[in-house]
């Protein structure tokens, strides 16, 4: 009798993703595609809370404009000069767009460029994509908060609520993670997509910003970005502008210009224009702005369109010149007795600031791990095999599907970085 060998068959390497946003979800989904086997853990109920949020408005997940203005719009500290370039390269708007159409989810650009769903919903394409996930092979383990990370390799190191280890020097045979309900789990790899500090109710609420200094990561601040900005309004013009548009306006901070529109709040201003300012005003001692109410017109042929007024000045300029309601009040805090004078305040209406709004009502945050601790795979450099991805990291954008894209791109990134890291040939 001829014995045989049983056959051996390859390890399948295991990756743990820990965030259930739109970053993690891709990640996952990249990671499983590759033959990887993925569990996805999220400290909420359910995954894909940020995501539906995000949906209220109509779900703009990307941008038709040109990809390379289109990658202008990121920035941040110390983020390398290249990296978006290549990032948008391996996955650009078009890209995006297919992996929806992919889901059976339509698309459609609108004359501002925004790219949105058919439907105009966010739960239509999540339902479909857990659904591809699981699909994929894809477990969830839910209400499972990340506490503890520890690197397998080398000796352990505990610092309060935070265990983790540096296997730099040893290299790596996995990480073992730890959950606030006690569950514990061991990885080949990890992804970490746990958001910025915006929406706090939705999941990401930052705190795994202590978790990963007690690492020896460097992690800067969380700071609310693409926010309203708090002003003292007199009380006279809250009563006449709270709640009014200031359309089609120029709006600068130092050296840099927003193009878009402001709604006047009676805590200050909300709006896209603000919102693209929102790093130049942060690092301004004395923030303020400076509204051009009339861009298409010069000083001098605003005042040729006053020639015959000789009194009320700001009155007759409100027809002559259609500077609208909202103008008009903002700019009836003194009297105006020459055209002149009233017509540079039209052009350069200055506006002190007092700060931005609290983090948790900001649309998305700036701050995060820092890029000198990460390379051009989204992997940690001093951790080999441990990623990031998404708002963790250090950079910002404005609203307008710029958001959305850099996590779906991200996401990509250090999927793909895992699957280089471990080898896998599926």
């Amino acid at each position: 009798m001829v014995l045989m060998k049983s056959p051996i068959l390859p390890t399948i390497s295991s990756v743990a993703v820990i965030g259930g946003g739109p970053a993690g979800l891709r990640a996952a989904e990249v990671a499983a595609s590759a033959g990887l086997r993925v569990t996805l853990y999220d400290a909420k109920p359910s995954v894909g809370r940020k995501f539906l949020v995000a949906g209220k408005g109509g779900l703009n997940i990307t941008h038709g404009e040109a990809l390379d203005r289109f990658q202008t719009r990121y920035s941040g500290p110390g983020q390398p000069a290249d990296f978006w370039p290549k990032l948008l390269n391996a996955f650009d708007p078009g890209a995006l767009r297919q992996w929806a159409a992919g889901l059976g989810v339509e698309t459609f650009q609108a004359t501002t460029g925004r790219v949105y769903p058919v439907e105009m919903k966010a739960a239509p394409l999540l339902r479909r994509w857990v659904a591809r996930l699981r699909g994929l092979g894809v477990s969830f383990e839910v209400n499972h908060r990340l506490v503890t990370l520890k690197s397998l390799a080398g000796a352990s190191a505990q610092r309060g609520e935070s265990e983790i280890v540096d296997g730099s020097d040893s290299g790596v045979s996995g990480f073992q993670l730890g959950f606030s309900n006690g569950a514990t789990a061991t990885a080949d790899s990890v992804i970490l997509a746990l958001g910025g500090g915006s929406w706090p109710e939705t999941g990401s609420d930052g705190a795994w910003a202590g978790l990963l200094e007690s690492l020896g990561l460097a992690v800067h601040p969380l700071a609310p970005a693409n926010c309203g900005w708090e002003c003292d309004w007199p009380a006279k013009v809250l009563a006449r502008v709270e709640g009014k548009p200031l359309k089609n306006i120029h709006v600068r901070a130092g050296d840099a210009l927003a193009i878009g529109e402001l709604l006047v709040t009676r805590y200050g201003l909300e709006g896209g224009a603000i919102y693209q300012l929102g790093a130049a005003l942060r690092a301004m001692s004395e923030p303020s702005i400076a509204i051009d109410f009339k861009p298409t017109f010069s000083v001098e042929q605003l005042v040729s369109k006053m020639e015959s007024a000789r009194r009320n000045f700001l009155n007759e300029a409100l027809p002559r010149w259609r500077i609208g309601d909202a103008a008009h009040a903002l700019l009836s805090d003194r009297p105006w007795n020459d055209a002149v004078s009233l017509a540079r305040a039209v052009k350069h209406c200055v506006i002190p600031l007092k700060g931005p709004r609290p983090l948790a009502e900001a649309i998305s945050s700036a701050g995060g791990v820092s890029w000198s601790e990460i390379d051009d795979r989204l992997m940690v450099r001093r951790f080999p095999g441990l990623f990031v991805a998404g708002e963790m990291v250090d950079w910002e954008a404005p609203t307008g599907g710029y958001l959305m894209q850099g996590c779906f791109a991200m996401g990509t990134q250090a999927a793909r970085g895992v699957v280089e890291w471990l080898g896998y040939r599926g």
